[in-house]
This record gives C-alpha cells, sequence and structure tokens, in this order.
C-alpha cells in the first residue's frame, strides 16, 4: 500500500506529525465501513481520505493532510465536512469552500496533545455520515 511506503520513508519528524498521522491512520482502518483513500502530492501534501463505503451525504468524512512544504518539519492538517463535527473546544477553524468545495472545519495538528481531540472529531463524523 502507497501509505504504508510513504510512512516507512518519512524519516524526520522534528514536530511528531508522523506519530499522530500513524495513530489517524490505525483508527481509520478500525473504523466500520470505512475504506481508505491516499493521495500524494510530493511537496504540498500527502492526503489521507477516510471514505465510508455505504451511501453517504459526502464522498469522505474526513481528510488527514500531512503538509509537505518543508519535509523535515512536517505538520497535519485535519478537515471535516462542517455540519458532521462539533469543535466543543474551538480549536478548529471554519474554512469556507475549503473542502472539496464546501465549507470545512479543520485542524492543525503540529503536537501530540491534539491527538485524542482529533481521534473523538474522526469518531463524531464517521458516527454522523
Amino acid at each position: 500500500m502507497e501509505v504504508e511506503q510513504f510512512i516507512a520513508e518519512w524519516d524526520e519528524d522534528s514536530t511528531g506529525a508522523k506519530e499522530i498521522f500513524v495513530t489517524l491512520k490505525n483508527l481509520l482502518e478500525s473504523l466500520e465501513a470505512t475504506d481508505l483513500e491516499f493521495k500524494a502530492r510530493p511537496g504540498i501534501t500527502y492526503s489521507l481520505r477516510g471514505v465510508k463505503n455505504t451511501q453517504s451525504k459526502w464522498p469522505l468524512y474526513v481528510m488527514v493532510d500531512v503538509i509537505d512544504d518543508d519535509p523535515s518539519e512536517r505538520w497535519l492538517s485535519v478537515c471535516f465536512f462542517g455540519d458532521t463535527i462539533t469543535d466543543p473546544d474551538e480549536l478548529g477553524d471554519l474554512v469556507p469552500g475549503g473542502l472539496l468545495g464546501q465549507d470545512g472545519h479543520c485542524f492543525d495538528a503540529d503536537d501530540s496533545d491534539m491527538t485524542d481531540y482529533l481521534v473523538a472529531r474522526i469518531k463524531e463524523a464517521h458516527a454522523n455520515q
């Protein structure tokens, strides 16, 4: 699988983004009725998408982007369609038209403190699809 090769070749990780990415990937693999799509655009992003393989309002329920403008300092942008999650701690940003042309809600993850919060949002989005 292409995503496994990407992870294996991800050598530098000064921000801790790799650990968060692997945690979120493993979560997505464990969720019922979920397929993973991986789109590599080296130097821009590596995008992991959680897609429900059942009837769904949206083409995906989460997009985990590894921002690759500086491969030695990658960070994550984790986005959801705006109406699929809540943000009780107000840690995300509303991005009008920012997710496949629809309003998105995105979280920047540049340290492991965000991991549990993102796991909860992914589970919420999965349940709301």
